[in-house]
């Protein structure tokens, strides 16, 4: 009976335990099951409230891919009001893209049933398609709309009649040309060329055989040159080298190095030789930084950019916006001022860095970096983000504008002016016409900067970047033409008529 009274005990002392086990088992599934269904509210709020906006221009988005076949997508306009991109019926009763302007290609991209968008097209496609949120929770509720689409007009900075004289400028050559509004980093053309025929890709007949012929290009017409092609500046990028030096203190508008003409062979740097261009004036005295600026001197800024040094070289570059891809509605590749990786704050060594103070080197560039460069001494030092759209019209009559943006003071308004007085000499000095002097906007006075881009092999890149008027500047221009000689031969009048054209059309 012991034994069995302690049995008993003992299913009583377990019998009493068991209920308090399986309310602490219920609390435990009860509190996990609070916090999983708790989760998921919250995983939905995250989704559907929080992320609505990346969901709603997502291009995996069934409502988006079912927006791209149905909704009517919004016009885009230029600065003037033309239509640059509208919707037409094709023969099959599809709802096609169409584009008036080939010249507008690298700007607006395409929109394409079938192979997607690019460009504007893409940036921009929730706004085109109706499907930008319409608000906290509102995204949640598209679905259940009558129209659930509200597109947008878009209105660029880009002027048609620049942008096809620019296009036309180039002709058959590889090239680009950007301009900029500096003070508020409109975008008045970007021009990338050989391009291709939007039209043609966004058939849907014929636009696979045509995409494929255009990847086979030795030409590239599918990389946008502007914003994404890299290429050696030359003596344009002596601008940045003066930004570096003036703003670091390695020298002062007075600063006088020793000229060629006392060199026995050429400015040695670790046994290199540095040279300037041949010349018959400018060589009887040491030059000071705005001689040495009209005359385009390797020497001068070769011992400027040792004098600064490379972290300071870096440093100012990154103001600019050298180093990563730039904030911008289209991709843009990073500009460098060196590959990286030597032991010179990523440069190689002393030879390096002052062959990269004059553009060669390691150092490359896209034009819409250059052409940001000449906005911002034009803007008295300050960098403005540069954009394409203007303002955007839905159809419902929502407006929303795109307004001017700063993105940092680059340098002082003192050192802006000075490099601004270098600039005006090189293009109107007494010797500086030799080598800009073709970009002078008649009645105007006009700043700028010539390269010519030496290649391993073949003809130089010819280089301009410039602003105009140089007093109070209106637009600011880079243009680039791969492989055509020295700047002054053609990238110098070209520039020279398209700020002329621009200026001219307000008139």
């Amino acid at each position: 009976m012991t034994a069995g009274g302690g049995i008993v005990g003992g299913e009583s002392a377990g019998g009493a335990g068991v209920a308090p086990s399986i309310g602490s088992a219920l609390l435990r599934v009860g509190l996990a099951l609070a916090l999983i269904f708790g989760g998921i509210g919250a995983g939905l709020g995250y989704w559907q409230v929080v992320q609505a906006q990346s969901l709603s221009a997502d291009p995996g988005n069934p409502l988006v891919q079912a927006a791209a076949r149905n909704a009517p997508r919004g016009r885009i306009l230029d600065a003037s009001g033309e239509v640059v991109a509208l919707n037409e019926r094709g023969a099959n009763g599809q709802r096609l893209r169409r584009y008036p302007y080939p010249a507008m290609t690298p700007v607006l991209g395409y929109q394409s049933l079938r192979f997607g968008t690019s460009g504007l097209e893409r940036a921009f496609d929730a706004e085109l398609t109706g499907l930008k949120p319409l608000g906290p929770g509102g995204d949640m509720m598209r679905k259940f709309l009558s129209d659930p689409y509200d597109p947008s007009d878009l209105h660029l900075s880009v002027d048609v009649r620049l942008q096809a004289a620019a296009a036309a400028a180039l002709g058959d050559d590889r090239g680009s040309v950007v301009a900029i509004e500096p003070a508020t980093g409109r975008v008045l053309a970007l021009v990338s060329n050989p391009t291709f025929d939007a039209n043609r890709l966004v058939d849907t007949a014929g636009g696979p055989a045509y995409l494929e012929s255009l990847r086979d290009e030795r030409s590239t017409p599918l990389l946008n040159r502007a914003t994404q092609g890299l290429f050696v500046p030359g003596s344009v990028y002596k601008i940045v080298t003066a930004t570096a030096a003036l703003g670091s203190d390695a020298i002062e508008p007075g600063t006088t190095y020793p000229t060629d003409e006392e060199y026995e062979d050429g400015f040695r740097v670790d046994g290199f030789a540095i040279n300037d261009s041949p010349r018959s004036f400018q060589r009887d005295h040491p030059l000071d930084f705005y001689e040495a600026t009209e005359v385009s001197s390797n020497i001068y800024f070769a011992h400027a950019g040792l004098d600064a040094g490379a972290e300071e070289m870096l440093a100012w570059a990154e103001r600019f916006g050298f180093g990563a891809p730039l904030d911008f509605d289209l991709p843009t590749a990073a500009s460098q001022v060196t590959s990286g990786g030597g032991p010179l704050a990523g440069f190689s060594d002393r030879v390096e860095l002052a062959n990269a103070a004059y553009g060669q080197a390691e150092t490359l560039v896209t034009p819409l970096q250059m052409a940001l460069v000449a906005a911002c001494v034009a803007n008295d030092g300050v960098l403005m983000r540069p954009h394409l759209v203007d303002r955007l019209e839905s159809e419902s009559g929502r407006i929303s504008t795109v307004g001017p943006s700063e993105v940092r003071t680059v340098m002082s308004g003192a050192d802006a002016e000075v490099i601004t007085r270098a600039m005006v000499a090189a293009v109107e000095g007494e010797f500086g016409q030799f080598f800009a002097g073709g970009a002078k906007v008649p009645g105007v006075t006009t700043a700028g900067k010539s390269g010519s881009a030496q290649l391993e092999e073949g003809r130089p890149h010819s280089w301009f970047i410039g602003f105009a008027p140089a007093e109070q500047p209106r637009i600011a221009i880079a243009v680039l033409v791969e492989r055509a000689g020295f700047g002054s031969e053609v990238a110098v009048p070209m520039a020279g008529d398209l700020m002329s054209l621009y200026l001219g059309l307000g008139d």
